[in-house]
């Protein structure tokens, strides 16, 4: 298998909605790596590294969000590979 790490910025609602922990959770079930913070700007930012089925299907999981977050928009690049133990909430 190969191994992806993508660096993502979601717009939108997503502040206050409980994304954070929401993605711990989502990101521990597809057993990817990583992190993610709220940006001073609304915006959320994370960095997601494991295979490329569980950074595709964790990128569509940040598309969407948790109910109660209203996901305006999503931009994600490929990065260079980070060695990160777990997925962790700034």
């Amino acid at each position: 298998m190969s191994s992806l790490c993508m660096q993502v910025k979601i717009s939108g609602k997503v502040q206050g909605v409980g994304f954070r922990q929401a993605a711990v959770r989502q990101a521990a079930q597809l057993s990817v790596d990583g992190w993610v913070r709220n940006e001073d700007d609304g915006t959320v930012s994370a960095l997601v590294c494991g295979e490329v089925d569980a950074v595709e299907a964790m990128l569509a999981w940040l598309g969407k969000g948790p109910s109660g977050a209203e996901v305006g928009g999503l931009a994600a690049s490929t990065c260079a590979w980070q060695d990160i133990a777990g997925f962790v909430q700034f």
